[in-house]
């Protein structure tokens, strides 16, 4: 009623009409005050009392709560007990959303939100025609066409079509596939062949390579291996001549004719000999300022940012001192004021210490300072510089008088290595380092040089290429197993013989004789290298063989197991070898019935 009453008060007041002020006014009063009276609440109180008329005359106090929401909470929905009608609502989230910071960029302008959006429709001109003249249009036929119906296309004609149409793309994918594949396989045969071609190129090219240095090593002879294949060239220069003249000649004139050989032999080895004593004063001039030179050099260490760092210590520096002193004594001088400068600085330098050597040097420089003063010739001096030269080598070579030079000394820093051996061939006792851990070193304990000796004036072998077997095989073991030893204990005598005579010289598959292109690889690729686990191969052989698995007949495998046990019981006489034979030995890797087999099979 209260609310049908204010509709009909604000029609009144819209409209302009005359109020009953018996009722109106009041109920009009009682609208304001209202109003009012709910804004100061709002606004103040939340509990308060008011004063209600029950009776006549009777005032009573009756409590009034107002509830003020802070903020309209959304409709989040709910449920409605059946049993009971009573409505639960979902509560909403009673705290008001973080205020996002100032970020100073306006992001809500008063223009854009109340901008007015008009939407108007049009209409495009759509282009309308017709086929029939009709009254009041006139249509010409000048330039109409004929057109005639064609042939009715069934449904079998158009599936056969389409299926043309698909073979027809196939045709031309598969051949376009065809295409590729046979690309693929020209480009796989062309570097195929291109790296056959750049192997038999770099085969090629490292036999050239050994044949150069042959010729090199032949005309200009500087190390003892150099001399040893002169020696061996020459000796077989011998063998083929001694022949030719035993079966062209006989009696006066063949004796005549081998002694013109002999003669001819005995001057080369005349001039052989002379190359040697030359080349050995050159190598000991390099090894002295070698020596020289590592004791000058200073400390160095890679930091963490990769950088080396060099450091001098007083032993370096003194070591300079040293061999810039040498450097000075061992040329020739160019005139007496210098000679005199320099061996003043010499006698300055050693008599800082008091012994033997140093007073045998100071004694050597007053004999040449007077002679020089005497002038005697240069020619006459040259036996007492040399003296003074090697005097003065000894002193930098002894650690008390340069401490840089004890690293570089061959001293054994174990005290079982001091010990001595008597060589038979010289009869000098020398270290064991002076002696071949060969096989039959046992039998006659010869010292490096004797052997050496023995071989120049006996057997004249050329160890030269089995040295580049040797080396071949190291380098290849270096890539497999970083950790392998026995190729580095083997030596090239030890080499010759695993190649004369366990494989006769030759590849195991071809029978290729040439020794420049044989090389030692493993028989059994996952265990290491040893004379009882290889097989001699040529280098075009072995890409296949460490490739291919079971590629051997029974025949052929059992030939080379046999080997294997050659080698096994030639090698197990070396002291350094003997427990690597015992602890990776055939018989105990392998089954004893394939080793019977084999012994039966070669030994009976």
């Amino acid at each position: 009623s209260n609310v049908s009453h204010t509709r009909q008060l604000a029609y009144k007041i819209n409209k302009r009409q005359p109020l009953n002020w018996d009722w109106d006014s009041s109920f009009l009063l009682f609208l304001v005050l209202s109003l009012s009276l709910s804004l100061s609440l709002s606004l103040s109180l939340s509990v308060t009392h008011t004063h209600s008329c029950a009776d006549p005359g009777e005032v009573q106090n009756v409590g009034m709560e107002i509830e003020r929401p802070a903020q309209r909470k959304l409709f989040l929905g709910g449920y409605r007990n059946r049993q009971t009608g009573t409505e639960y609502h979902h509560a909403a989230v009673q705290t008001l959303p973080r205020r996002r910071p100032d970020r100073g960029v306006a992001v809500v302008s008063r223009d854009t939100q109340t901008v007015e959006v008009k939407s108007q429709a049009q209409d495009c001109p759509i282009s309308t025609s017709t086929q029939t003249a009709v009254i009041g249009c006139y249509i010409s036929c000048l330039n109409d066409k004929l057109v005639a119906p064609g042939n009715y296309t069934t449904a079998d004609q158009y599936h056969d079509r389409r299926l043309r149409a698909v073979i027809r793309l196939q045709t031309h994918v598969r051949r376009w596939l065809a295409q590729r594949a046979v690309q693929r396989l020209r480009d796989e045969r062309e570097r195929r062949l291109a790296w056959l071609e750049r192997a038999e190129r770099r085969r090629r090219e490292e036999k050239e390579e050994q044949l150069r240095d042959e010729c090199r090593r032949w005309s200009k002879p500087q190390s003892a291996e150099d001399f040893t294949l002169l020696y061996h060239a020459l000796e077989r220069w011998r063998c083929e001549e001694q022949p030719s003249i035993d079966s062209s000649l006989c009696g006066a004139e063949r004796k005549a004719a081998l002694c013109a050989l002999l003669e001819q032999e005995t001057q080369l080895i005349a001039s052989i000999g002379q190359h040697r004593i030359a080349a050995q004063d050159t190598n000991h001039d390099k090894a002295v300022s070698r020596l020289l030179d590592k004791c000058a050099a200073p400390k160095r260490w890679t930091g963490a940012d990769g950088r080396v760092t060099e450091m001098d210590t007083q032993q370096t520096i003194r070591a300079r001192e040293l061999r810039d002193l040498y450097s000075r004594v061992s040329l020739s001088p160019c005139s007496q004021e210098e000679r005199l400068d320099v061996l003043t600085a010499l006698k300055h330098i050693v008599m800082e210490h008091d012994c033997q050597l140093t007073r045998d040097i100071v004694e050597l420089i007053d004999r040449e300072a007077d002679l020089m003063r005497m002038d005697v010739k240069a020619t006459r001096l040259e036996g007492l510089r040399k003296r003074i030269c090697t005097l003065f080598l000894q002193y930098i070579k002894t650690p008390s008088f340069n401490p840089a030079v004890a690293k570089l000394l061959k001293v054994p820093q174990n005290s079982s290595e001091l010990r001595s051996f008597l060589c038979s061939g010289c009869g000098r006792h020398r270290r064991p380092a002076d002696f071949s851990p060969l096989a039959d070193a046992h039998v006659v304990r010869r010292c490096r040089a004797c052997t050496e000796l023995e071989n120049i004036t006996r057997h004249q072998h050329n160890f030269s290429r089995y040295k580049n077997i040797l080396k071949r095989l190291r380098a290849d073991e270096q890539q497999f197993n970083k950790d392998a030893k026995i190729p580095f204990l083997l030596q090239e005598q030890d080499v010759r013989h695993l190649v004369d005579m366990v494989w006769g010289s030759r590849s195991a598959l071809n029978g290729c004789s040439d020794l420049h292109s044989l090389v030692f690889v493993r028989w059994d690729r996952r265990s290491d290298w040893s004379p009882w686990n290889c097989i001699l191969l040529s280098k075009e052989e072995t890409p296949v063989h460490l490739e291919v698995e079971d590629a051997y007949g029974t025949v052929f495998v059992s030939s080379v197991k046999h080997k294997h046990i050659l080698a096994q019981r030639y090698f197990s006489k070396i002291p350094a070898l003997a427990d690597l034979v015992e602890s990776t030995s055939f018989w105990t890797t392998k089954s004893p019935s394939l080793a019977v087999g084999i012994f039966f099979l070669f030994f009976f």
